[in-house]
């Protein structure tokens, strides 16, 4: 059976999963009358809630005499590693840009990479059943983007098919039959070309995704670059150095069938397949025949650009709400993170209890936070800060990014101030139809932590905001961080609604009556620049005096809920996010009011 092995890359919502739901309904991968779940491929948990891939997963379909292999791709740039290492398996791209939305920053970030790979994308505009799609412009516009990405003129001369995932259908012109996706099926036959494998070589494959699996162990997913293998053959696993890591047998060989792996006796030259048995091998890994002596090269994977403190719980509520607390357990399940994940980094720091994890961005570093606090682990972890460098002359660079913006006209003034504030530079602005405007910015990535949660606040919840890396630039200076103070709990109970309901003049509130404070314990924000220490347990003196009325009932606005995203890009330098698996809760480094003011007056005098 002829094959073809392609990754589905588009900007973050713009269709990807749904459009391999239907390619999977109409090759027959699932029975007429099976029952499946909507968007199957965002099989974790973490994915169905946010409604965003996060993991890069591998599926096939049959058409006409042809096994497809299709690998759904994360849209965000914060998964930007997933994306890299994928597309050393495949030889096409299907380019889904929404008819409506246009290209934007994350349909730039995957169109270059697939660019610089020398692929060849096939463009699909999808959701043109949109009220507002703009089909023809879209067309135009991602043209214009190949262009400045610097495509060849093959590249420049893609196929362009028009589309609704959601309806099941494609066709060459916005109006055309709306029948089904044959067309599409086709396209990939005629445009993709055959992985260009040799079947004759030995066996050689070089490993993009690693999984965990309870019983199979580490499952290595990639794809087989030359000649065959059997189940129990062995083989050696060569690092991107070219070292020797182990020698060993893989026990199981796993191939994609439909939305399964199926056990197979042998995998054969350009499929992608996966293997168990391995103890050692990573990704960017190659494994290979005896007689192999060199490694398959490896891309480099672009650099982390932003790093957080992970530590151990050190609160006087820990070890009550986890099972997994201690710095052991924490590096050891962060060792598994680097090793799956290669845009992610972990090292050890000078406290033995504390590690920094570097990533491509807040919303990666939140997911595995919030996975880690959902496997029973304890933590705190520290404010998000960018990772600088150095030039060939000494300065120092720090990684920019661009902010695409979409606001109410009533709107725009407030986020261009704001965002000026930030260092950011307004590069482009214009209107995008239904009363919106369309900005874009180039700013510090510095700037931009913890500005989604305000710039929601401003914009009504109505603005979209899009963020993707940029390059490094030269440092720009200080940039002001939050202007409010926190209201920090002096004793440790229970929160009493009597004394929350006087401290809410003092600023809005983070928590409920009745909820479990302690002393250092973040519950509040406070109205003015600084800090107050704060009494949430204090009742109402009784007395012998009958009053002549009844007292009020206490009435207590709701309190302000965060994320725990918006949590961690709110907090400061000298505070933390303390997760457990059944709350997160905000607090200072040091508990101890008496700490604080010495440290205080330490960093006043500069020591």
């Amino acid at each position: 059976m002829q094959l073809r092995n392609i990754a589905i890359i588009a900007h973050v919502d713009h269709g990807k999963t749904t459009l391999v739901d239907a390619l999977l309904r109409q090759s027959g991968a699932f029975r007429a009358n099976q029952q499946v779940a909507e968007r199957v491929m965002d099989s974790n948990a973490l994915e169905r809630e946010r409604g965003i891939t996060i993991l890069a997963k591998c599926t096939s379909v049959e058409w006409r005499g042809h096994r497809i292999n299709i690998v759904d791709t994360p849209g965000h740039a914060d998964f930007g590693g997933e994306v890299e290492r994928i597309l050393g398996m495949v030889d096409g791209v299907v380019l889904l840009v929404d008819a409506a939305e246009g290209p934007l920053p994350q349909t730039k970030f995957v169109t270059l990479k697939a660019l610089r790979r020398g692929l060849r994308p096939i463009v699909v505009i999808n959701k043109v059943d949109r009220h507002d799609a703009r089909p023809i412009e879209t067309q135009n516009a991602v043209f214009d983007l190949f262009a400045a990405l610097e495509a060849s003129d093959r590249q420049l001369d893609f196929p362009t098919l028009f589309a609704s995932s959601r309806q099941g259908w494609a066709a060459e012109a916005p109006d055309g039959p709306k029948t089904d996706l044959a067309p599409l099926f086709e396209l990939i036959l005629r445009h993709v070309p055959e992985p260009a494998a040799d079947p004759a070589a030995p066996f050689s494959m070089l490993v993009s995704i690693l999984e965990a699996d309870p019983y199979l162990g580490r499952i290595l997913t990639g794809r087989v670059l030359s000649g065959a293998i059997r189940a129990n053959a062995p083989v050696k696993v060569l690092t991107r150095d070219g070292v020797q890591r182990e020698l060993g047998r893989p026990n199981k060989l796993l191939a994609f069938r439909g939305i399964e792996r199926q056990a197979v006796e042998q995998v054969e030259a350009g499929d992608i397949v996966a293997l168990a048995g391995l103890e050692q091998a990573t990704v960017s890994d190659t494994i290979c025949d005896l007689a192999v002596t060199a490694q398959i090269p490896a891309p480099p994977i672009d650099p982390p650009t932003i790093a957080m403190t992970f530590m151990v719980n050190d609160s006087p509520v820990a070890g009550t709400e986890g099972d997994k607390v201690t710095s052991r357990q924490i590096r050891a399940r962060l060792e598994r993170e680097t090793e799956g994940n290669v845009a992610i980094e972990m090292r050890e720091t000078v406290a033995t209890e504390a590690f920094e994890v570097a990533g491509r961005g807040e919303l990666q570093l939140g997911v595995l936070i919030e996975t880690m606090r959902r496997e029973g682990y304890e933590l705190a972890v520290g404010r998000p800060r960018v990772l600088f460098r150095h030039d060939e002359q000494g300065r120092r660079l720090e990684p920019y990014e661009e902010v695409l913006v979409d606001v109410d006209e009533a709107f725009t003034g407030i986020v261009v101030e704001k965002l000026s504030a930030r260092k950011a530079e307004m590069m482009e602005m214009r209107p995008s139809g239904g009363g919106k405007t369309r900005i874009t910015f180039h700013g510090p990535a510095r700037g931009l932590i913890g500005y989604h949660g305000e710039f929601l606040t401003d914009t009504r919840g109505t603005g979209v905001m899009f963020r993707n890396f940029l390059d490094w630039r030269p440092y720009r200076g200080p940039i002001p961080g939050r202007r409010n103070g926190v209201l920090v709990a002096n004793d440790k109970g229970t929160a009493v609604a009597y004394a929350l309901w006087y401290l809410e003049e003092r600023g809005p509130l983070f928590i409920d009556p009745g909820t479990l404070v302690y002393e250092g314990m973040i519950i509040g924000e406070h109205s003015r620049g600084n800090d107050l220490d704060v009494n949430p347990l204090k009742t109402k003196k009784l007395t012998n005096i009958r009053a002549a009325g009844k007292d009020d009932a206490v009435r207590l606005t709701p309190p302000r809920r965060m994320s725990l995203e918006q949590a961690i890009a709110y907090i400061d330098d000298d505070e933390l996010v303390e997760v457990t698996p059944k709350s997160f809760r905000l607090r200072k480094k040091l508990l101890d009011p008496n700490d604080r003011k010495r440290a205080e007056k330490r960093a006043e005098a500069g020591d």
